[in-house]
């Protein structure tokens, strides 16, 4: 019976040991563990530095999640490269613990490498190519990343004195233009920005040509009274060959000049005041009209009157808002004198108009 019973329980048992059985495939080589090459290398010039900048490869070529970098290879070339040869540069870039932890984080590496002055050129088709090299810890890699031409075009200094200052018109850009190389499909121009304080970028308050004028101005009258600036200036050179995109190199900027955009400015004048008396059948009263005044701030007007010899008094209590009034606080025998001004939303209030005058019968 015992004998029996050993034998039921191994057949019982047999599909639960062949169920755990797995079949083990042949065995995998092992990993070089060569960074994946980047494939979004950017090249950005500006004056003679460029800015490289690209994605840290999380992975190897056999996907294997990369724990560990060697150093990154710039490689510069004057045509399309084969190779990095000798690197212009070697940077190290540790793997940040974030990459380490999902495959979907794309974290960025850069570089800046500063153009010889024996490269820069005046021929508008003149250019440089850049790639990358990720190694290994071993100084291995799997190749370079894509490549990225860049223009080897001579850009403008930035001027030395540019300024700015506060009018009633706007801010007033001023600065010495650079002489500028005459280069068929080359010309210059020079670019004014504009930030707010406490803003992340700034925007483009206007343009002008280089070399049109050796003293060059530009007004800006987009921004808002009573808040501070930033504004600095920078060449750029445009290529504008037959049958190719243009292509715009940014130069160097100037430092910034802080503004402050105070305005203790007042509106026009106002003109072409009259009076008119009217008063038979009625409460006598006087009308008095005048051209309104444009500005964007304006707020309103006062009104003045005197009498021969006096002083002129304010009528108004509240401001004015149309460019009209009816004086009905008359007398007859009178000869009224009036003047009116304008006031902005700030208060500054321009001088008084020309006088006119009506009498009361």
């Amino acid at each position: 019976m015992r004998q029996i019973f050993l034998t039921r329980c191994l057949v019982l048992t047999a599909p639960i040991i062949f169920s755990a059985c797995a079949s083990i495939g042949p065995p995998q080589p092992p990993s070089l563990n060569l960074p994946k090459p980047p494939t979004d290398l950017r090249a950005v010039r500006k004056g003679d530095r460029v800015i490289l900048t690209w994605t840290i490869p999380a992975t190897t070529t056999d996907r294997q999640t990369i724990r560990t970098l060697g150093p990154t290879q710039i490689c510069r070339g004057p045509d399309v490269l084969k190779g990095c040869g000798a690197p212009v540069s070697k940077t190290t870039t540790p793997i940040p613990q974030t990459a380490t932890q999902s495959r979907r984080q794309r974290v960025e590496a850069s570089y800046t490498d500063t153009l010889p002055p024996a490269l820069e050129s005046d021929t508008p088709s003149a250019s440089i190519t850049y790639a990358v090299e990720v190694l290994n810890r071993d100084g291995r890699g799997a190749g370079l990343s894509n490549q990225a031409p860049i223009p080897l075009i001579r850009t403008l200094p930035p001027p030395l004195d540019f300024q700015a200052q506060v009018t009633a018109q706007g801010i007033v850009l001023g600065w010495t233009s650079s002489p500028s190389p005459v280069i068929p499909n080359v010309h210059y121009l020079y670019r004014v920005y504009r930030r707010e304080k406490g803003a992340s970028q700034p925007t483009l308050a206007g343009e002008l040509p280089a070399g049109s004028e050796p003293r060059l101005t530009l007004t800006d009258s987009g921004f808002e009274w009573q808040k501070t600036f930033e504004y600095h200036l920078r060449t750029i050179t445009v290529i504008s060959e037959p049958d190719k995109p243009e292509v715009r190199v940014e130069g160097d900027d100037t430092p910034g000049v802080i503004v402050f955009a105070n305005d203790v400015f007042p509106p026009a004048v106002p003109s072409s005041l009259q009076a008119v008396f009217s008063g038979p059948g009625q409460q006598p009263f006087i009308d008095l009209v005048w051209a309104p005044v444009t500005d964007v701030d304006l707020a309103g007007y006062n009104v003045y009157r005197r009498e021969e010899g006096t002083e002129s008094a304010k009528l108004n209590g509240e401001l004015v808002k149309t460019p009209a009034y009816r004086d009905t606080n008359v007398v007859s025998g009178k000869r009224y004198i009036y003047s009116v001004s304008a006031v902005d939303v700030r208060g500054n209030e321009s001088a008084k108009s020309e006088e006119a005058s009506e009498a009361v019968p």
